[in-house]
């Protein structure tokens, strides 16, 4: 019961804050009602605009030079400076099977001083062991440690080998 009711304290200030920004939203909306996008159609006047009382805006040569400068090609940019780190899906599975030989570790450890590259490279590793049934994995709290461990297909690929 005093769970119960602790909960429902909870879930009713989050309604109060939900309630509040929404009408804060519904404030600023009717502040800016006189600025916002007109949907009626212009005035029949204002539709077209008869070729006699069109005026040349832009010489034509200039025009036509400023869209031929947009066709051109720009010149290619040096990235030789940006270093491109480079990692295979199928070393990153062979570092977590090595890992999964042990029996269990912490994700942690399979990209311990990596690059972010290489972190997501190995999390999609993780994904295909999985898939295979060679990983599985648990964390025990949010953002706490993921501890991955062998699978059944690579328990029973270990005990017949």
């Amino acid at each position: 019961p005093a769970e119960a009711a602790e909960e429902l304290l909870e879930r009713l200030l989050a309604y109060a804050r939900f309630r509040g920004a929404g009408a804060e939203l519904a404030r600023r909306r009717a502040a800016e009602l006189s600025s916002l996008f007109r949907s009626a159609p212009l005035p029949p006047a204002l539709r077209r605009a008869p070729l006699e009382q069109a005026r040349q805006a832009y010489d034509p040569v200039v025009l036509g030079q400023a869209l031929g400068s947009l066709l051109r090609m720009p010149p290619q940019l040096d990235l030789r400076h940006i270093a491109t780190p480079r990692v295979s899906l199928a070393e990153r599975l062979a570092v977590l099977r090595r890992l999964l030989r042990r029996g269990t570790f912490a994700f942690d450890e399979a990209v311990q001083g990596a690059d972010r590259m290489t972190e997501a490279v190995t999390l999609y590793a993780l994904l295909e062991l999985y898939k295979r049934g060679e990983a599985a994995w648990e964390q025990e709290l949010p953002f706490g440690t993921v501890t991955v461990r062998a699978g059944s297909a690579l328990r029973t690929a270990d005990v017949v080998a």
